[in-house]
């Protein structure tokens, strides 16, 4: 799938202070994906962490069901110029799953079932920034949206916010992703319309 064309426009933007440059607001909720979407049985579901200094940390569907759970109501920015306000989620904060993970790493890379990955800087996923929710809107996550679980980092636009995530790879150094590496800007800052490598 081919990235999108710097010429898509959207439709108008909404006069909004809650909405980033370049940005119009939309009440449903779109579907967008590069490829097939994975099916994970949650018998065969799990989640893990991993370091460079060789330790991984894991857990199943119902060891992450018994952690504590968060219940975020955050906006939501796509690439693709569409923002979705006040979305409500259930899942666990990173804080949580990183508690007694010890690494000097910086980076991070998530990777999902189907073979997505995403780099962010670790800190953007640390002090209450993201979350594994596996819950929207009072129900379970759909497959479409990333179902049974997936990575919520709302400050970020929603392609960082890996969809069917696997797992989180702890790095060194930046490894960019499927996206990044495709010509999609390395951080994704919203508010600073960060879409493209260059912006």
């Amino acid at each position: 799938m081919g990235i999108i064309s710097r010429a898509f426009q959207g439709r108008p933007r909404d006069h909004d202070e809650k909405l980033p440059p370049g940005q119009y607001l939309v009440h449903d909720f779109p579907v967008l994906s590069a490829g097939p979407t994975p099916r994970v049985p949650l018998d065969r579901w799990e989640f893990a962490i991993d370091t460079p200094e060789g330790e991984v940390h894991r857990w199943s569907w119902e060891e992450f069901q018994a952690l504590p759970q968060e219940t975020p109501t955050v906006d939501l920015h796509c690439v693709t110029k569409w923002s979705k306000f006040g979305t409500e989620w259930k899942g666990v904060s990173l804080d949580v799953l990183m508690e007694d993970v010890e690494s000097a790493a910086e980076y991070a890379l998530a990777y999902s079932y189907g073979g997505y990955t995403t780099n962010l800087p670790l800190e953007d996923l640390l002090d209450g920034k993201a979350w594994i929710v596996h819950e929207f809107d009072g129900e379970e996550l759909a497959p479409a949206h990333g179902g049974p679980a997936r990575l919520l980092v709302p400050h970020l636009y929603l392609w960082k916010s890996a969809k069917w995530v696997k797992g989180i790879r702890l790095l060194n150094d930046d490894w960019p992703g499927f996206w990044e590496t495709a010509g999609y800007h390395n951080y994704g800052d919203p508010w600073r319309e960060q879409r493209y490598q260059g912006d």
